[in-house]
């Protein structure tokens, strides 16, 4: 995903529990909601920010075909709803619409996250339909085209996006849109609010920028900046004809709630804990914004790295974090953004250095 990382695009699943029981509240500590899959990291844009440090050729390392249908069979075993189809370019792969149809013979809500590149045509995603995609994310990070294709690092990508966007309305699908919030997009947010009410977009997902990847050379938002732009967002989404969520920024929580707003949609799912991440190669990460490895599904189930591996079962702890987040009482919650403690401390499980809540030192 761009973000999705995961990130975390892929829509909602039918309210059924992690045991598969309609109407069950998951247990994040047996399985995750979500699992992504970076199904390539070859990707044709030059995105300043992509956590994957995309290339142009696809790695012949990647999880063949049947290594990618084994894999989708764990997750939905492990007791998953939502698989992510993620890259670089998804659509670089040949075996896409394959993998697609055996996610949706599995009984997962299959989301795809595409790049916006020659290869995505109305055709291929009519044929991704078809064959049981539920959900496209697509990424847009600005109200213009500076702002968008300077992020993305292609001409033209700005309006290729519009077009994508009602692509995927006319064919059914629900459709996502991902905006990159970094330093030089977070002043678009307020005219891209209102360009996507022109398009049939169900879910506004924002990424605040985790400084990874190539996304090291950019400026995080600061903890003030944070705070004022998830402000903003809680304000603006009771207005707004879709639906919002954010993606490392748990902190959007505990705003709303300081605002006597509802949760957000995204639940207290964080890095590790209601979501876990496939690499191209086949390594799990907590997230792809969190590249610490944790398994290889080429060795072991999904499900059970899920559940064994130490870091994803100190992520999912609270009384393992440090800190601020440590003796905060929204931990439980909120929990700080675990992707960028460890980008901007080394740490996965230090205090988040980008949120402006100060905890009682009693919590």
């Amino acid at each position: 995903m761009s973000g999705a990382a995961a990130g975390h695009p892929g829509g909602h699943a039918p309210a059924t529990g992690a045991s598969g029981h309609p109407g069950g509240k998951p247990d994040l500590d047996r399985a995750p909601i979500t699992v992504a899959w970076e199904l390539t990291r070859a990707c044709a844009l030059r995105c300043r920010h992509c956590r994957a440090s995309a290339i142009t050729r696809r790695d012949p390392g990647e999880l063949s075909t049947d290594e990618g249908k084994r894999l989708i069979s764990d997750i939905a075993a492990s007791g998953a709803r939502v698989l992510v189809l993620t890259g670089g370019d998804p659509l670089a792969r040949p075996d896409l619409e394959e993998l697609v149809a055996w996610g949706h013979a599995e009984g997962l809500h299959v989301g795809l996250s595409p790049a916006v590149t020659g290869r995505l045509r109305r055709e291929r995603l009519a044929r991704l339909a078809e064959a049981g995609v539920a959900s496209v994310h697509l990424s847009l990070d600005g109200a213009s085209a500076a702002t968008h294709d300077g992020l993305r690092g292609v001409n033209g990508s700005f309006e290729r996006t519009l077009t994508a966007l009602d692509w995927v309305g006319e064919l059914g699908l629900r459709l996502q849109i991902g905006t990159s919030v970094t330093t030089g997009t977070v002043a678009d947010l307020p005219a891209l609010a209102t360009l996507l009410t022109d398009h049939p977009v169900t879910m506004w997902n924002l990424f605040f920028l985790v400084p990874t990847g190539r996304g090291e050379d950019l400026a995080t938002l600061d903890a003030a900046q944070h705070e004022a732009a998830l402000t903003w967002l809680a304000e603006t989404s009771e207005d707004l004809p879709f639906g919002v969520r954010t993606t490392a920024a748990p902190t959007y929580r505990r705003i709303r709630h300081d605002l006597g707003l509802a949760p957000p949609p995204a639940g207290s799912a964080n890095d590790g804990r209601g979501f876990c991440f496939v690499s191209h190669t086949g390594e799990v990460h907590p997230s792809g914004f969190l590249p610490v490895p944790v398994g290889h599904v080429r060795e072991t189930p999904i499900g059970e790295i899920y559940r064994e591996a130490p870091l994803m079962r100190a992520l999912r702890d609270p009384a393992r974090l440090k800190g601020a987040c440590g003796r905060c009482d929204w931990n439980r919650i909120c929990g700080g953004s675990r992707a960028r403690a460890y980008a901007l401390t080394g740490d996965p499980l230090a205090a988040d250095p980008t949120c402006a809540y100060v905890p009682a030192l009693s919590g």
